[in-house]
């Protein structure tokens, strides 16, 4: 079994619609590598696979345990990307990605729960990571609050007072105190789950599983603690979570603009963490760092000339590496990147999904499939659509 919970075995054009629909496809693409031969990538086959298509869905992980059953996990019941409905959502498939069941929430707190990562442990447990946002306060409910009935930007009345039902089920101390970052934890393959717990630290697609046995946490401590970048670790299967180290910042780099930050086993004892960058060098791309101390120390992040975010990462049954990352430009997408020297030097991109409507969309996450080929996930709002579905597509590195 490797970091990503996945066994080792040997070796768009899409239309904008709410259904659930394949796109077969067999398309080939190179990729330039800094080593040896070129890789091909073979895109088989792009679909949507979330199920309520009145519901918006956003930055999902996808993890595949070690009995081959895959699970997705994401940020559902949503109305828009900044709502105060959202909640933690999963879906399972016993074949692999070919068909999904019906999604079941796992946590749906009092305010906004977003970003759903997952992780089975080397002993079977199940992980689920989430944080909590007041960010509809700001961003969307205050300015509508100032709005008269028939002013341009006004709400309709329906949708106001559904705002403020679900807002003001708290007071604002008590929202307050709902803000965290947020692990639930099932020992039963997810027939049952904790209550919420504190991880410490956030990021997108939560923490893995090392080598040496560790529980390993790349994040960041969005509204707890002093605020800082760097990583955890658990000794006890992810009950509970210790501050580890503090990852450097850039000279010049202010540390609050490093977002979304993701880890991978990169092998021989080295610890890669790549990282989104909101400062102004290297805006809105991928920085990496290293470590060779099981976590203890890392190098100074630095620019790896990928434009694109958030990374995650993985380590293929070949012992190459592989990131995905969103692709926020023309062609609005998701991208990959390989590496075949742990790290230090990364191909040119391959695009996975091209055919976007905007910006809104992203957070890929992949696995391998027992046949070799790759399955990734990412959200997407569609053309023709004011909420965001969940897409897959089947590919292959060859």
């Amino acid at each position: 079994m490797d970091e990503n919970g996945c066994l080792r075995v040997s070796r768009r054009s899409f239309l904008h619609t709410f259904t659930v629909a394949s796109t077969p496809a067999v398309l080939g693409f190179h990729i330039g590598s800094a080593r040896g031969a070129d890789p091909l990538i073979k895109l088989m086959e792009t679909r949507i696979i979330s199920q309520q298509p009145t519901i918006y869905c956003g930055w999902p992980t996808l993890t595949c345990r070690m009995n081959g059953e895959l699970m997705v996990v994401w940020s559902g019941g949503r109305e828009q990307h900044v709502c105060p409905f959202g909640r933690v959502d999963l879906m399972r498939s016993h074949d692999e990605g070919e068909t999904w069941t019906w999604p079941r929430t796992l946590l749906d707190g009092p305010i906004d729960d977003r970003d759903a990562g997952i992780l089975e442990t080397a002993k079977g447990t199940l992980l689920v990571t989430t944080f909590t946002s007041l960010a509809y306060e700001s961003y969307s409910l205050k300015t509508a609050l100032t709005k008269k009935p028939g002013e341009s930007g006004a709400w309709q009345e329906d949708k106001l007072k559904r705002w403020l039902s679900v807002h003001n089920r708290l007071n604002a101390e008590q929202r307050e105190q709902e803000l965290g970052q947020w692990m639930i934890r099932s020992t039963d393959g997810g027939v049952t789950w904790s209550s919420r717990y504190s991880s410490v630290v956030n990021s997108p697609h939560g923490p893995i599983q090392l080598s040496d046995g560790r529980l390993f946490y790349a994040g960041k401590e969005l509204w707890t603690g002093k605020k800082r970048v760097g990583v955890c670790e658990s000794a006890d299967d992810g009950q509970t979570w210790q501050w580890l180290s503090e990852i450097p910042t850039r000279p010049g780099d202010d540390a609050s603009e490093y977002h979304e930050l993701h880890a991978v086993d990169a092998g021989d004892g080295k610890i890669i963490v790549q990282i989104r960058n909101h400062n102004e060098p290297n805006s809105r791309e991928t920085l990496q760092c290293e470590s060779d101390d099981g976590g203890r120390t890392w190098t100074t992040p630095r620019s790896i000339g990928v434009w694109g975010l958030p990374s995650h990462l993985m380590r293929l049954n070949d012992g190459r590496l592989l990131m995905t990352y969103g692709y926020r430009r023309e062609p609005y997408g998701n991208q990959a990147r390989v590496s075949d020297d742990a790290g230090k030097t990364w191909s040119e991109p391959v695009t996975i999904s091209g055919d976007g409507a905007g910006g809104d969309l992203g957070y890929p996450s992949t696995i391998q499939r027992s046949d070799g080929s790759l399955l990734t996930v990412w959200y997407e709002k569609l053309l023709a659509s004011q909420h965001a579905v969940l897409r897959q597509a089947r590919w292959r590195l060859e």
